[in-house]
């Protein structure tokens, strides 16, 4: 069973990948760089690539969950961290971009930095099986706050946002909308028989509006950005958010654990966020839109 978990894992993993480069490739073909609007989200719903890309991408989600269902958390959740190679090493050939040390570097330290983070956390947290409605309430009015932070930030600054700012914001949603889907699934197999009647409607309310923002996000950033630099963020920010999340509100941290272990989740989530942070700087199509960037301003000086 657990290399049937194993292989589902692996091919949700491809699926991601791939689908992140074709959603990447038709945002940039559409936008041109710049950013996403109403009137260009339109346009991508009749983008043959784009939606092939979404179906991809949905093959894969699926898959993963598939994985998860019939293996272990501390199995599967690291081989998703593939993806981000394929995704890098998939992008490069389609775009004939030749990889730089910088960023070998920086992936592989998102790759190292979120496995060992969640292969520790694993083996120090517990399951809650039974989240009360304060904890469920807190959960939901966090994510509000997220969501007014994030949104805010968009209505106030939009032109002056990067991809790293997109690719954080989309991990962090994600990571809200997993904890809650999970208490939701939870409270529709409670054996009280209720099932819809468990489900509280702000919870499906922020998952909507997270999932919504999210997804936005996530498409701003393929115009803003490479697809393996959206790919780094979704597969470091948004499972340390929920392990993070499961700690701190749900109370699912073992007692006794030992200090060297906590202090190694920390080191390990600040790895990999630095890798995220270093490919957000480094990346050879990040560079090359800098380089380009000054070039057109030395242009329109000389004009």
């Amino acid at each position: 069973m657990i290399w049937i978990a194993v292989a589902c894992a692996v091919a949700g993993a491809f699926f991601l990948a791939f689908g992140a480069q074709r959603q990447g490739s038709a945002v940039q073909a559409n936008t041109g760089g710049l950013a996403l609007g109403g009137n260009g989200f339109m346009r991508l719903l009749r983008n043959p690539r784009w939606v092939f890309g979404l179906l991809l991408l949905g093959a894969g989600m699926l898959l993963n969950v598939v994985a998860l269902s019939m293996g272990t958390l501390t199995v599967i959740q690291p081989i998703g961290a593939i993806a981000l190679v394929i995704t890098t090493v998939v992008n490069s050939k389609d775009q004939g971009i030749r990889l730089n040390r910088a960023t070998i570097v920086a992936i592989t330290a998102c790759v190292a930095g979120s496995a060992i983070f969640v292969l520790l956390a694993v083996n120090v947290v517990r399951e809650n099986t039974h989240v009360t409605a304060e904890e469920e309430l807190t959960i939901a009015l966090l994510l509000v706050i997220v969501i007014a932070v994030f949104g805010g930030s968009v209505l106030l600054w939009r032109h002056r946002l990067k991809a790293f700012f997109y690719i954080i914001g989309a991990g962090v949603l994600f990571g809200f909308v997993a904890v809650l889907t999970r208490i939701i699934s939870k409270q529709l197999l409670d054996p009280n028989g209720l099932f819809l009647l468990n489900v509280q409607w702000y919870s499906i309310v922020a998952i909507a509006a997270a999932g919504g923002l999210g997804s936005w996000f996530v498409q701003s950033a393929y115009a803003s950005g490479p697809p393996d630099l959206v790919i780094a963020g979704l597969t470091v920010v948004d499972p340390m958010i929920g392990i993070a999340i499961g700690i701190i509100i749900l109370n699912e941290l073992q007692p006794n654990v030992p200090a060297v272990i906590a202090i190694a989740m920390g080191a390990s989530a600040l790895l990999a966020i630095v890798g995220v942070v270093a490919l957000s700087r480094h990346h050879p199509d990040v560079v090359k839109r800098k380089r380009d960037a000054r070039d057109a301003a030395k242009r329109a000086q000389r004009k």
